[in-house]
């Protein structure tokens, strides 16, 4: 898949293009549904599949006090909308100056000049352009001048739901700790990645190192608590792993109450390895299932008890998931 970050990095003469815009945040279900349709058109009619998206997320820019956490950072959205079948995806640098854009400039420029677009796919609340003010019925018009097609697409929804697959229903889910809902919305456990830092060494002295993530890691952080998931590095040269899927963990999200910790943190503990030096190496920790919300203990051989009960856990609950 070729990756974009301008439209200058576009070839001459790309096309002719099946075209759709969108935040793609999570890459859920309902994206993939979408995407993996158009992908399938593409094919059947000679054309190539490119998804325009943007960085940083246009809320970021416009409301930053109230955006929402993102679901994925720019390296997890790129590898899951490749995962999908593009032949492109167009990350686009938001910024204010590129949203004073009119809708007509935007489509031209981006759509007809650099993709050549034949179809472009949108959704029903389709906005673009200065001030939001392009919509369907602006979409179409400009397709009407500029030789392409307007595919409006429906939301896509799960069976006997009333509600349609998003990034919002995502959020309340890992928000309340909800993994495994989570899981069956984005199509996939839910995932975070950022490098290794140093942290305490507390886990270490207590038999049950773990890799500690960087404070900017990208992806939503769950609500506080343990869960059984998967670590695996993003470049796994010089450590074998078992498998692409990587090692089981036990992953802890919270403050360390025992210890009257601060600082919220992400460490997963790779079950069975102590040997593994993960330190400023970049890693993915995935979220498979809330095993219990986050405790406070009176005494560190009573939380060192419940660790070996959860990590005892940790292979059935994966078990179980890799089942369904």
């Amino acid at each position: 898949m070729h990756r974009w970050t301008a439209v200058t990095e576009v070839p001459a003469g790309f096309g002719p293009s099946v075209v759709t815009i969108g935040n793609f945040d999570g890459v859920h279900r309902g994206h993939t549904s979408v995407l993996s349709r158009m992908v399938a058109g593409a094919r059947a009619n000679g054309l190539q599949a490119v998804a325009v998206t943007f960085s940083p997320h246009p809320a970021q820019v416009h409301r930053p006090d109230s955006a929402p956490e993102l679901l994925t950072g720019d390296a997890d959205r790129l590898e899951l909308l490749e995962a999908t079948g593009l032949d492109a995806v167009l990350m686009l640098e938001y910024t204010l100056d590129f949203a004073r854009q009119t809708p007509e400039e935007f489509v031209r420029r981006y759509l007809v000049d650099a993709l050549g677009a034949r179809t472009v796919v949108v959704g029903r609340d389709v906005r673009f352009g200065r001030r939001n003010s392009g919509d369907i019925a602006t979409m179409v018009d400009l397709g009407r001048a500029h030789g392409f097609a307007v595919e409006v697409v429906a939301d896509v929804a799960p069976e006997a739901s009333h509600r349609r697959w998003s990034s919002t229903w995502v959020r309340e889910l890992l928000a309340a700790g909800d993994t495994r809902g989570a899981a069956r919305v984005l199509g996939r456990p839910h995932r975070m990645r950022g490098v290794v830092v140093h942290g305490d060494a507390r886990g270490r002295g207590l038999g049950f190192p773990t890799a500690n993530l960087s404070r900017d890691a990208t992806g939503m952080v769950p609500a506080d608590g343990v869960y059984a998931g998967r670590l695996r590095l993003a470049d796994a040269i010089g450590v074998g792993e078992p498998g692409p899927r990587g090692w089981p963990a036990a992953v802890s999200v919270g403050t360390n109450p025992t210890f009257d910790g601060a600082v919220r943190r992400v460490e997963a503990y790779v079950l069975g390895r102590t040997d593994l030096d993960l330190y400023d190496r970049e890693v993915v920790v995935e979220f498979v299932a809330q095993l219990r919300p986050t405790q406070r203990f009176d005494s560190v051989d009573d939380l060192v008890a419940q660790m070996r009960r959860d990590v005892e856990r940790v292979p059935d609950v994966l078990a179980h998931e890799d089942a369904d």
